[in-house]
C-alpha cells in the first residue's frame, strides 16, 4: 500500500476533487481504533451527514470466513487468486473493509479519470463518478449506456446521484 501522511491530507484532497454538486454535500469518513488489537477501524462515505456506505473492520472477518475453505479446495493458490475467485461476491455485497476503501483512496489519487472510471475496483468508481474532472458529455455517454444500472445498488447509487445533476 501507498504511504500517506495524515487522512486528514487525503480527505482534504478527495473533497476537493468533488463535483460542484457535491462539494458540501458528499464526506468521508474513516477512524482507526488504536486501542483495540490490530487497530481495526471504519471508514464511509456520507451524503448530507447520511452514511451511503460504509467499510468496516468486520467484513475483513467475512472475507476471511469465505477464503477459508477455498484453500481446501484450491491447496497451493496464491492469496490473490483466491480473492478474485471471491471478488463478484464481495463486490455483490459490499464486503469491504477500511483497508480496502484507503488503498482504493490512494490507487484513486494517482489515476487518470477515464481509468478510474473503468476500473474493476468499485470503491475506485464510485469516487470517479463523483469527481469534478468528469465531463457532462462523458456523463451523458454513462446515461445513455446505462450499464451503471447492472452494478450493485452500493454503487448505482452514486451514478444515480452523480446522473441526477445532469441537465
Amino acid at each position: 500500500m501507498d504511504h500517506y501522511k495524515s487522512w486528514a491530507g487525503l480527505k482534504k484532497q478527495l473533497s476537493e476533487a468533488l463535483c460542484d454538486a457535491l462539494k458540501n454535500r458528499v464526506t468521508y469518513f474513516l477512524t482507526r481504533y488504536h486501542d483495540v488489537h490490530n487497530s481495526y477501524g471504519r471508514a464511509a462515505i456520507l451524503l448530507d451527514g447520511k452514511e451511503l456506505v460504509c467499510f468496516s473492520w468486520i467484513e475483513m472477518y467475512y472475507q476471511e470466513r469465505d477464503i477459508t475453505p477455498l484453500y481446501d479446495e484450491m491447496p497451493g493458490s496464491p492469496y490473490e487468486e483466491l480473492v478474485e475467485k471471491m471478488k463478484p461476491t464481495w463486490d455483490a455485497n459490499c464486503t469491504y473493509c477500511e483497508m480496502n476503501f484507503l488503498e482504493a483512496v490512494l490507487q484513486f489519487r494517482n489515476m487518470p479519470i477515464q481509468e478510474a472510471l473503468t476500473s474493476e475496483n468499485y470503491i475506485i468508481r464510485v469516487l470517479a463518478i463523483m469527481d469534478r474532472r468528469i465531463g457532462k458529455r462523458t456523463l451523458l455517454k454513462i446515461l445513455e449506456h446505462e450499464a451503471y444500472k447492472d452494478f450493485p445498488a452500493w454503487v448505482r447509487q452514486f451514478y444515480e446521484l452523480r446522473l441526477s445533476q445532469v441537465d
